[in-house]
């Protein structure tokens, strides 16, 4: 399966497993005849420095999911823009079952994406997209209507 950056990588969901994050949850509580549909939260607003995401607080960068989302805090896993976004940023992603991943490379490109990232995505079958942040969010807002989408966005350089 081809991606829109055309490096087309796709990826498949990894086994769920605790991060020992809190996380929101949007939905609701299933009735009797009602199907689990768990969608990713939109991203209504994003400037340099600033995000606001249905139902969480706003902040600088996110990582967002089917089913909800948190502040993406690059000292957890040591990211840096340079080599950028590592395996251990995707991983939650995968865990949260997204069968699409949009990764945003900052306002001004300058948040890299190792390797290794994009290689753990493509043996997983994950279609995947790398974008500026305002393309980016554009893309995913698009998607999280009907896809189970994640997304890892950086509003800054």
């Amino acid at each position: 399966m081809s991606a829109r950056n055309g490096n087309g990588l796709t990826a498949r969901r990894a086994p769920e497993r605790g991060s020992g994050h809190t996380a929101l949850k949007i939905g609701h509580a299933m009735g009797r005849g009602e199907s689990a549909m768990t969608t990713s939260p939109q991203i209504t607003h994003v400037s340099w420095g600033r995000m606001e995401v249905e139902g969480l607080e706003p902040g600088k960068d996110f990582k967002l999911y089917p089913g909800g989302g948190r502040a993406w805090d690059w000292s957890e896993t040591g990211t840096g823009h340079q080599p950028g976004i590592q395996p251990a940023d995707v991983q939650e992603l995968l865990d949260h079952g997204c069968t699409v991943i949009v990764l945003s490379r900052g306002m001004e490109l300058r948040l890299q994406t190792m390797p290794e990232t994009l290689r753990l995505l493509e043996e997983a079958g994950v279609e995947v997209h790398v974008e500026e942040t305002t393309a980016a969010v554009r893309l995913y807002n698009e998607l999280a209507r009907s896809t189970a989408v994640g997304g890892l966005f950086h509003s800054t350089c």
